[in-house]
């Protein structure tokens, strides 16, 4: 499969769509703020580092790829589990690029300006997550 960007498909998500991502995404973060005030601000902060859309996203991309291919007239519904599924993967190495974006902030922050620390550790996870992704296609990658 493919990856690419198609901003036309903004177009094409519904309202409650965009409700039920804010939701999760403001659930995780209320989960995660009551972790931090009951144990502390560094396991709530894991807890907050939680892909938070991400349940919603893989649940709304399978449904979309399944409706394009009924439309089509097509009924299986193997392509879009498989878009989901690369969705997940997506996350998930950039979920390790998260762990790069921490080590910076954790490493310099108390050094360095905040803005430069925040910018240089954005650099980091973008770097990480892009270079696992290209790497995903090389002969070695399990």
């Amino acid at each position: 499969m493919l990856v690419s960007l198609n901003p036309s498909a903004l177009r094409q998500t519904r309202w409650y769509e965009y409700a039920v991502r804010f939701f999760f995404g403001g659930a995780v973060t209320v989960v995660a703020g009551l972790i931090a005030k009951k144990y502390g601000p560094t396991l709530g902060g894991l807890f907050l580092a939680f892909p938070a859309i991400f349940p919603a996203s893989a649940t709304l991309v399978e449904k979309h790829e399944r409706e394009k291919k009924k439309k089509a007239g097509i009924f299986k519904t193997r392509r879009g589990r498989q878009a989901a599924a690369l969705d997940a993967y997506g996350a998930a190495l950039g979920a390790i690029g998260l762990l790069g974006f921490g080590l910076i902030v954790w490493m310099a922050n108390p050094r360095l300006d905040s803005i430069l620390v925040l910018t240089l550790a954005t650099c980091a996870w973008a770097a990480v997550s892009v270079f696992l992704w290209r790497l995903r296609k090389t002969p070695f990658w399990p």
